[in-house]
């Protein structure tokens, strides 16, 4: 059986996890989350992959990427969830499994956050679970 490999997608502003309003997104930094997630995909048989990206293109790109080269990614595209038809569209065309992935619980927040573009093009949501919503995210693509 050979190892599946998934990207984690982080979009902009994760990379101040830790410090950026840490009573809603925790203490833990997009470092340590992704150390913390890299065992726990080794544990899974996953191997992974991390990108964060402020720009939309990139995060496009990414995904592209895991169409061509990879068997899925976990996507947590920040505020693009709530603004990019082009993130979507290419959740769409990679026909690879994408789990969106929030640390927070959108539909409990301001009514801006409570619409995501991206839900009806992923396989699933995990959301408002904190630094555990990636996790449950590893543990569904090492079922499927």
């Amino acid at each position: 059986m050979s190892v599946k490999k998934i990207m984690v997608i982080n979009g902009p502003n994760l990379n101040l996890l830790g410090q950026r309003e840490p009573g809603l997104y925790g203490s833990q930094t997009l470092a340590e989350l992704n150390a913390s997630l890299k065992v726990s995909g080794e544990r899974l048989g996953l191997e992974l992959e991390f990108v964060q990206a402020h720009c939309e293109g990139k995060i496009i790109e990414s995904l592209h990427r895991v169409g061509e080269e990879l068997d899925g990614a976990i996507l947590n595209a920040g505020g693009y969830t709530h603004t990019s038809v082009s993130i979507r569209d290419a959740v769409l065309s990679i026909n690879k499994p994408v789990v969106e992935v929030h640390l927070t619980n959108p539909a409990a927040r301001e009514s801006f956050r409570q619409v995501s573009l991206l839900t009806g093009a992923a396989v699933g949501v995990v959301a408002g679970f904190g630094a555990r919503s990636y996790e449950l995210a590893l543990y569904w693509f090492s079922l499927n």
